[in-house]
């Protein structure tokens, strides 16, 4: 790992490390559309290893989202729990059957959930759509484990 790479990396790790709860929620959904951007141009250009990587790793952020989902807290949680379990399913049949229109279909269902958190944290962020993905060093680490923001 060179410099640049190292101090990012710390970056991130403190970055997630001091992030308020709805910090880090946010996070987690800008990582999960950064996945299924990077899966759909993955799957139009037909490399399907690595659109599989970046949907199993939505898919991991997916079961972190709902892991962390009080139910018993909040009233629409139900509905949320609904809706989580409606987009893994469907990432899954994306990533099995090569279908970029269901990954795309789980883009458009979760950002105005992204959109409406970034709202509720006021860090008023940009929808993934109009962000550029960054370009990836293949000898850069991919993740700070299985839900690394990095």
């Amino acid at each position: 790992m060179n410099g640049y790479q190292a101090k990012r990396s710390q970056y991130v790790q403190d970055a997630v490390l001091s992030a308020t709860p709805a910090g880090l929620l946010t996070m987690l959904y800008d990582r999960l559309l950064l996945d299924l951007a990077r899966a759909g141009a993955a799957q139009e250009a037909g490399e399907w290893t690595q659109a599989s990587e970046q949907l199993l790793h939505a898919q991991d952020i997916v079961g972190e989202l709902m892991s962390s989902l009080r139910t018993d807290v909040w009233d629409g949680a139900a509905g949320l729990m609904s809706l989580y379990t409606y987009v893994r399913q469907t990432l899954i049949e994306a990533n099995t059957r090569r279908d970029r229109a269901k990954t795309a279909e789980c883009a458009e269902i979760l950002e105005p959930l992204r959109q409406a958190w970034h709202e509720a944290a006021g860090t008023g962020q940009t929808p993934a759509s109009q962000v550029p993905a960054p370009q990836q060093d293949e000898a850069a680490p991919r993740s700070l484990g299985v839900l690394g923001v990095g």
